[in-house]
């Protein structure tokens, strides 16, 4: 089939999720004479993401927005390093961090290119009012803003994918995943969407864990730029 629409995963595909993280970390550190392993404390708060994604999906917690489990596991990391001096205020404006990210250098002249040739949209597990902050700061424009909050599950949930493509009117071959994450685009392959992978060498920082492409890629690159060469556009 030919594609013809795109869904973007958006925290480490097209935003910095780490850096603006960390640099709120720091500050919120400063501010309060802090002093913690602010990058060992921004990495174990992401390294928490998914196992309480899990949690959701498999009905062991209620469902909740991206918010509400950032909460949680900002508390539990914070917790495990022995962090005090946060208050409830201190630690709801660093859940705010994610709702303030800059995006990669590449993603919004990338994102142009895709636009010329596909219906571009949104299909993360940040809730609808985050990922338009996100738009919004970073003047990204989509067809659509779509959300796994629309199916009250989260990805790698195979309905989360299948959901999108019912919602933007296309059949899940029709559709492809674009994501910086190789277990993201292998859960929407075999809920029936084609991928494209970019390679986000930065993501988890310096002398950081790069991903790779899983087999079966339809396009992949160092950059969205090159990915939108890669499909043509």
């Amino acid at each position: 089939m030919t594609v013809r629409a795109l869904f973007f995963d958006v925290f480490g595909t097209l935003v910095d999720w780490r850096s603006g993280v960390l640099a709120e970390l720091r500050a919120m550190g400063e501010a309060r004479g802090v002093e913690a392993d602010w990058e060992a404390i921004a990495d174990g708060w992401r390294d928490r993401y998914l196992p309480i994604l899990q949690s959701v999906n498999a009905g062991e917690r209620a469902w909740a927005d991206l918010d509400v489990l950032h909460r949680a596991t900002l508390d539990d990391v914070l917790g495990a390093q022995g962090v005090a001096g946060l208050g409830d205020e201190d630690r709801e404006r660093l859940v705010g961090a994610w709702h303030r990210l800059d995006t990669w250098p590449d993603t919004r002249a990338g994102l142009e290119r895709l636009r010329s040739r596909f219906v571009l949209a949104t299909l993360s597990n940040g809730h609808v009012a985050l990922l338009v902050d996100l738009a919004r700061r970073n003047d990204l424009r989509f067809d659509a803003i779509l959300s796994a909050q629309m199916r009250g599950l989260y990805k790698p949930h195979a309905e989360v994918y299948r959901h999108g493509a019912e919602l933007l009117g296309v059949a899940p071959g029709e559709a492809m995943m674009v994501a910086a994450h190789p277990g993201d685009l292998l859960a929407a392959s075999a809920a029936g969407l084609r991928m494209a992978f970019v390679r986000r060498v930065r993501e988890r920082g310096p002398g950081g864990p790069v991903a790779v492409a899983p087999d079966g890629v339809d396009a992949a690159g160092d950059d969205l730029v090159a990915v939108a060469g890669a499909l043509g556009a």
